[in-house]
């Protein structure tokens, strides 16, 4: 069974946070080098991505702790997994080579868990970089940018050569903070299915940053989607930055405009004073469910400060709840 055909059945549920379990591990600069990157020249300790390839046990274990709860879609690994982002740690050499694990890892996972009745799948992660093509970094300096569009073009297309060998079911460009960086994610990701012929179906995800309720380069949830509707994903959603309860009147935003289906997968809450997130598995469930209710959502999850509780709470959450219907675009007359 395919995931549309899962996703006009049911509500379908995503995993949560990686980072926060990858936490609990207390790895040392040791535990991420790892024997592989022993004499590397940098720090490690922090590049989770690096995971994949040093400690694939524990990032095997995570997936799988999430299959348990319930998940049917997990992400890869990959957060951060561009040379962009890896060249803090000197790691720009090493791109297909984390992302083309992760992606076996992930599918190793899925594999043993799926069945004839529940299949599971693998969503090839893409996060948005630690550089916009929109802002400037310097308020000196407006018109400066730290990257291109071609640029960001480049580093996307790599990142998903990696995945895609490694046979992910899905593509979720995902955290979307500036819509021109994700317009680079989807402009690499299709010009890739076009050059291989290797098409899998696209998710996207933005993040609406506080409660001015527009993302980091100002667009409101309609906008948002607007703006990425040409890449005629399978869904569109929001996740990060908010924890469920502040989310919902984006969500709802975006249920009543998008013509695809909606994921939503919020933080466990705001961070408090430590940065730790509080939310409890019930709570957020609590919220979420409401969600589902109201007939806004499709797809299910968390993002930082969940665990495997939280998804096995949502899950059971919304297992009995009709998942939302896709609006029928009105005809326009010429």
């Amino acid at each position: 069974m395919s995931i549309q055909e899962i996703l006009e059945q049911r509500i379908v549920i995503l995993d949560g946070a990686m980072g926060t379990m990858i936490q609990r591990y207390k790895l040392s600069e040791e535990g991420y080098r790892g024997g592989k990157f022993k004499d590397h020249p940098t720090s490690l300790k922090g590049c989770n991505d690096l995971l994949c390839l040093t400690q694939p046990q524990i990032i095997r274990e995570i997936h799988e702790k999430y299959l348990e709860a319930g998940a049917d879609i997990i992400e890869t690994n990959t957060f951060n997994a561009t040379s962009i982002s890896l060249a803090d740690y000197k790691l720009e050499d090493h791109v297909y080579e984390i992302n083309l694990a992760a992606a076996k890892l992930a599918k190793e996972a899925a594999n043993k868990f799926s069945t004839p009745d529940k299949p599971r799948f693998v969503a090839g992660a893409l996060g948005p970089t630690s550089k916009t093509a929109s802002l400037s970094p310097n308020v000196n300096d407006p018109g400066f940018r730290a990257v291109t569009f071609d640029q960001l073009v480049e580093v996307y297309t790599e990142e998903v050569r990696g995945l895609t060998d490694g046979s992910v079911d899905l593509l979720l460009v995902e955290t979307i903070f500036d819509t021109l960086n994700a317009k680079a994610a989807i402009f690499a990701i299709r010009e890739y299915f076009e050059k291989t012929g290797n098409e899998v179906p696209i998710m996207i995800s933005g993040t609406i940053t506080d409660q001015s309720g527009r993302t980091l380069s100002g667009q409101t949830p309609e906008a948002f989607w607007n703006s990425v509707s040409h890449a005629a994903p399978l869904s569109v959603g929001l996740n990060c930055a908010l924890g469920a309860e502040l989310m919902r009147p984006y969500i709802e935003e975006l249920s009543n405009v998008a013509t695809c289906f909606i994921s939503c997968y919020p933080n466990a809450g705001l961070p408090n004073q430590f940065g730790e997130y509080d939310e409890t598995p019930e709570h957020m469930a609590k919220v979420i469910r409401e969600f589902a209710e109201a007939g806004f959502v499709n797809i299910v999850g968390g993002c930082c400060g969940t665990t495997p509780e939280h998804i096995r709470a949502i899950s059971a959450a919304v297992k009995s709840i009709s998942p939302r219907m896709i609006p029928v675009q009105e005809l326009q007359s010429v």
